[in-house]
């Protein structure tokens, strides 16, 4: 057990002396971190805002979404690590480098989200909106959007993981932030404390962001909030006063009603 507190504690040692060095900040953790951060935010929001019009114009001329979800289906079976050395000779070593590849992937993820969510709206709704006098684009932005926003971001949960764990690839190409401790500080130089805190900050970086797309979510959202109150109080009316903290805790009022002490009526 000591053996595993002192390995831990050289890991934070060795943490806490690189994290922002005066002498090299560029080679410390916290810029590595901030760069991981960096890649992986830009990725995402460009496939984002490319995901956003491609899947409405696939829902609005329906013929269009199989030949192009087939396409982003084929960009995604690349490896990365061909489409980071294929983006070399046209981008040099700069960002672009990995923003590309990795855009393309969370289009790939996004692209279905979008699609699916907008086509969820029901009828309805947006009857309801064109009797309100609502213009397409007002009813696409005020109405379709934003009932499709959980079916979105459900998505973009899934693709904000997925490219803060594929950013670190890119260290393969000189990019990658908290990649380049894994592999240029850590399994080339065969030192376990780079490859700890590299992994552990990713994760990181990932639990954060997922906590703060739901959060976000919530905040488009607040109608589910007050849907999911005003349907317990409903419930709540509709059974004794004495059955609420049933409600309350999940459990089905009518069966303690009619069962009593847990058998049927017709048994007793």
């Amino acid at each position: 057990m000591n053996a595993v507190w002192d390995w831990i504690s050289a890991v934070a040692d060795w943490a806490a002396a690189n994290w922002n060095p005066p002498g090299d900040q560029e080679r410390g953790v916290w810029p590595r971190l901030v760069e991981h951060a960096r890649l992986a935010y830009l990725s995402i929001l460009i496939g984002l805002a490319a995901a956003l019009p491609l899947g409405l114009a696939c829902v609005r001329w329906t013929r269009l979404y199989p030949p192009v979800l087939t396409g982003v289906n084929v960009l995604y079976a690349v490896p990365s690590i061909a489409l980071f050395f294929l983006m070399l000779p046209y981008t040099g070593f700069s960002d672009w480098t990995a923003i590309v590849p990795l855009a393309l992937y969370t289009l790939v993820i996004l692209l279905p989200n979008v699609v699916d969510g907008l086509r969820q709206v029901p009828d309805h709704v947006r009857q309801a909106a064109v009797a309100m006098g609502f213009g397409p684009l007002r009813r696409l932005l005020t109405v379709e959007t934003p009932v499709a926003v959980p079916v979105i971001i459900a998505g973009l949960r899934v693709a904000s993981v997925a490219t803060i764990s594929m950013v670190s690839v890119a260290s393969l190409v000189g990019l990658g932030g908290l990649g380049q401790l894994i592999l240029s500080e850590g399994f080339r130089r065969q030192f376990d404390a780079p490859i700890v805190v590299g992994i552990v900050l990713t994760v990181v970086l990932a639990f954060v962001t997922d906590a703060l797309l739901v959060l976000s979510q919530r905040l488009l959202t607040p109608w589910v909030r007050r849907d999911g109150r005003r349907r317990k109080r409903k419930q709540r009316a509709a059974v004794p006063a004495g059955e609420a903290a049933a409600v309350d805790a999940g459990a089905d009022p009518t069966q303690s009603a009619e069962t009593g002490n847990g058998a049927h009526p017709w048994m007793s």
